[in-house]
Formats: structure tokens, C-alpha cells, sequence
């Protein structure tokens, strides 16, 4: 049997909270950009971090394709995020994205609260 463990919500979980912000930005980066463009996310992955309002930012690559890369940040307010969105960093991500052979996935998704495991408990509960 598998046991799970329940993060306790935080304020920002609670109904009636501001919602947070997630963005996802998907690329395709040619093999010979590749080393170029990894390090250029890596170390803005760590200042974005320290930003105010930043959740989290983490940087992933498709195991099915590997020059994918998917750039994903957590902002704890619209506001937040709009900051980052006009900062230096971000130009930097902006001249990564350039990099790209197709056209890159970009969304912003605004979330008004989130749930975990008990989410999955009650879907196979059984009836």
C-alpha cells in the first residue's frame, strides 16, 4: 500500500485568497543553441527565485524530445508577475525564446486555489 503524506495548505490554499499565477513557456531550441541556451536559463533560475513574489521557477526538458525545454514560474500575485515580466532577467529569457526553431508555447495561467493528495483520495474513494 502506498502512503501519502498531506502538505498542510497554506493561507495562499485557503478559499478567498489572491490568486496565484502560473506560467509555462515550451521551446524547441536547435542542438548547436542548446549548451547556449541552458546556461542562460540556469542562472536565472536562482535570481528569479529571490524575486519578490516568485513561488518557484524551474526549468524542464521533454524526455520524448529533448530539445525541449519548458520554463515554468509560480508568481504569488498578477502584479508579481508583471514586475518580473519587465525586468532584465526576463529580456534574457525573451532572447532564449528567440532561439527557438517553432513557434514557442507561452501561457499564463491565473489560479484561484489548488488542492493535493485529497484530491486524488476522493476521485478513488470508493462509492
Amino acid at each position: 500500500m502506498i502512503e501519502l503524506t498531506r502538505a498542510p495548505l497554506t493561507g495562499e490554499d485557503q478559499p478567498g485568497s489572491i490568486s496565484r499565477v502560473h506560467g509555462t513557456i515550451r521551446m524547441i531550441i536547435p542542438q548547436k543553441k542548446r549548451k547556449e541556451a541552458l546556461i542562460i536559463l540556469r542562472s536565472l533560475i536562482e535570481q528569479t527565485e529571490l524575486e519578490p513574489g516568485c513561488i518557484n521557477c524551474r526549468l524542464y526538458q521533454d524526455v520524448l524530445k529533448e530539445r525541449a525545454l519548458m520554463l515554468e514560474e509560480t508568481w504569488a500575485s498578477e502584479k508579481d508577475l508583471e514586475s518580473h515580466l519587465r525586468s532584465d532577467k526576463f529580456f534574457a529569457v525573451l532572447l532564449v525564446v528567440e532561439m527557438a526553431t517553432e513557434f514557442p508555447e507561452i501561457r499564463f495561467n491565473v489560479i484561484s486555489h489548488s488542492t493535493g493528495i485529497e484530491t486524488i483520495e476522493k476521485a478513488r474513494a470508493k462509492p
